[in-house]
């Protein structure tokens, strides 16, 4: 089993720039973010599978730049250029694989909201 802790979420202005961090308590297969707003489906905002090929939601292409640092276990979400439709809790999700099976985990959600 998987722990993921988040943190940096908050209030920023429209334009300005946040940056989420999720340490995972143990080594991933694939590890990202996720957010979702009322009313709406969980959606992808950025992820890092094992190949290392990272991927992007086309609406925060150009503006957020997803990282992790492996010997930490963390995976940051660097937020830039942001907009109230950025406005959403931010779930950080992760992978892990045993014995040819694959396990999902979410971490508790942080809230970012942008005001116009």
């Amino acid at each position: 089993q998987v722990q993921l802790v988040e943190s940096g979420g908050g209030l920023v202005q429209a334009g300005g720039s946040l940056r989420l961090s999720c340490a995972a308590s143990g080594s991933t297969f694939k590890i990202g973010w996720y957010r979702q707003t009322p009313g709406h489906q969980r959606e992808l905002v950025a992820i890092i599978p094992s190949n290392g090929i990272t991927n992007y939601a086309d609406s925060v292409k150009g503006r957020f730049i997803i990282s992790g640092d492996n010997a930490k276990n963390t995976v940051y979400l660097q937020m830039n250029s942001l907009k109230p439709e950025d406005t959403a809790v931010y779930y950080c999700y992760a992978e892990i694989v045993r014995s040819s099976l694959t396990y999902a985990y979410w971490g508790q959600g942080t809230q970012v909201t942008v005001s116009s």
